[in-house]
C-alpha cells in the first residue's frame, strides 16, 4: 500500500488482514493532523488488536507520545520489539514510555487525620527537643573539658578576647537592664499598694518589691534580657564565622575554636551576669521606693528600716545564687547555635532567633523548677 501524503496514520480492517497498520511521518508538523485520529482511532480499538508500525516513516518525541496515547504503554512496549522497527526507535519508544510512566498522575491520597496531624506535630517537637538537649549536653562537657585544659595553663588564657565580651555582654548591658527593672519594680509597686490598699496593708508594698526582685525578677529580667541581647550577638559572630569559613580556617591552623570563641565568651557571661544581677535589685527596689514615696507617703528612710527587718540576705543569696547558672547556659546555647550556622545569610538569622528562644525557654524553665524545689525546702 502506497502511504498518502496528508494522512499519516493509515488504518487497514478487512477480513483477511485485521488490525492496525501505521504509517507515515508521525512528527511535530503533523501533530495537529494527528491528534484528533488518534483520538477518534483510540475508541474503536479492540484491546487484542495487532498492531503493524513497518510503513512508520519518520518518528520525533511528540509521535511517539501520540503513539503512546493511542496504543498505551504496555502495548507499546509490546510493539516496539518488532524487528522492522530499528534500534533507534525502538529506543525512541521506549524512553518516551519510561518518561511519560513518571509524570502519570498518582491517585488522590486520603484525607489525612487531624488527630493524626496533632500527635505527628507533637512527635516531631519531641523529636526536635531531644535532640536539642542531647546537643547541648555533649556540648557542655566539650566546653567543660576545654576549661580543665586550660585551667593551669595561664598563657593559653585569652584575656584581651574576655576583656572585649566582658565590656560588650556586661559594660554595655547596664543602661538597658538598670532602665528596665527600674520601671518594672515601679510597675510592681504600684500594682501592689492598689491591691494591698484594700486590706489595709499598704506598707507590705516595700516587702513584696524587695523580695520579688531579690528571688526572681532581678535575675530572671536580667537573664531574659541578656537571652535576646548577648546570646543572639554570640550566634551571629560565630555563624558569621563559620558562614565564611574562618572557623575551618582556626582548625587549619591548628587552634581549637572552642578554646578560642567559646570559652572566653562564657567566662565574660559568667562575671557580667551576676553583677548585673545585683545591679537590677538595686534598680528595681529604687523604683518601687521611689513610687511608695511618691504615692504611698513612705519616705527613703522608712523604706530602708522596712528592709532591714527582713531577712534580705537569704533572698539576695537565693537570687544571685541562680545568676551564674543562668549565664553558663545563655553562653553556651548562643555558642552552639553559632556552630550549627550552615553557611548562608538565612541559616545564620534562623539560628539566630533558636538560640533567643531557647535561651529563654532554658532561663524559665530552670527559674520554675528552683522556684518549686527552694518552696519544698523551706529556703
Amino acid at each position: 500500500m502506497t502511504r498518502p501524503y496528508l494522512t499519516p496514520l493509515q488504518t487497514s480492517r478487512t477480513e483477511a488482514a485485521p488490525g492496525l497498520r501505521i504509517g507515515g511521518d508521525w512528527t511535530l508538523p503533523h501533530y495537529s493532523h494527528l491528534e484528533p485520529q488518534v483520538q477518534a482511532q483510540r475508541e474503536r480499538m479492540q484491546d487484542e488488536e495487532p498492531v503493524d508500525l513497518r510503513e512508520l516513516a519518520a518518528l520525533d518525541t511528540a509521535g511517539a507520545a501520540l503513539l503512546l496515547e493511542l496504543l498505551g504503554e504496555w502495548r507499546l512496549r509490546q510493539v516496539a520489539g518488532q524487528a522492522e522497527l530499528g534500534e533507534q526507535r525502538r529506543a525512541l519508544l521506549l524512553a518516551v514510555a519510561d518518561a511519560m510512566h513518571g509524570n502519570r498522575e498518582a491517585p488522590a491520597p486520603a484525607p489525612p487525620s487531624v488527630l493524626r496531624e496533632v500527635l505527628g506535630h507533637i512527635g516531631e517537637a519531641v523529636e526536635t527537643t531531644w535532640r536539642h538537649g542531647q546537643e547541648l549536653l555533649g556540648f557542655i562537657g566539650l566546653t567543660l573539658a576545654s576549661m580543665l585544659a586550660i585551667a593551669l595553663r595561664p598563657a593559653r588564657w585569652r584575656l584581651t578576647s574576655l576583656a572585649a565580651h566582658l565590656e560588650q555582654c556586661g559594660l554595655n548591658a547596664v543602661p538597658i537592664v538598670a532602665l528596665l527593672t527600674f520601671l518594672v519594680g515601679a510597675v510592681v509597686a504600684f500594682l501592689g499598694a492598689t491591691i494591698l490598699a484594700d486590706f489595709g496593708a499598704s506598707i507590705y508594698t516595700v516587702n513584696l518589691v524587695a523580695y520579688s526582685f531579690l528571688r526572681e525578677f532581678g535575675v530572671l529580667l536580667t537573664a531574659i534580657l541578656m537571652a535576646g541581647r548577648t546570646a543572639s550577638a554570640f550566634t551571629a559572630q560565630i555563624g558569621s564565622m563559620k558562614a565564611n569559613e574562618e572557623i575551618d580556617a582556626i582548625r587549619t591552623l591548628g587552634l581549637n575554636p572552642v578554646e578560642l570563641l567559646v570559652l572566653p565568651r562564657v567566662f565574660a557571661m559568667l562575671i557580667a551576669l551576676p553583677i548585673l544581677t545585683f545591679i537590677a535589685m538595686l534598680s528595681g527596689m529604687f523604683g518601687g521606693a521611689l513610687v511608695c514615696a511618691l504615692s504611698l507617703d513612705i519616705p527613703p528612710p522608712l523604706y530602708l528600716s522596712i528592709l532591714q527587718d527582713g531577712e534580705l540576705l537569704r533572698h539576695l543569696l537565693v537570687g544571685l545564687l541562680k545568676a551564674p547558672v543562668f549565664a553558663f547556659l545563655i553562653a553556651l546555647i548562643g555558642c552552639l547555635e553559632g556552630f550549627k550556622v550552615s553557611g548562608s545569610a538565612q541559616s545564620v538569622g534562623a539560628h539566630t532567633t533558636s538560640a533567643v528562644v531557647q535561651s529563654i525557654f532554658v532561663v524559665i524553665l530552670l527559674d520554675a523548677l528552683a522556684a518549686l524545689f527552694l518552696m519544698e525546702m523551706g529556703w
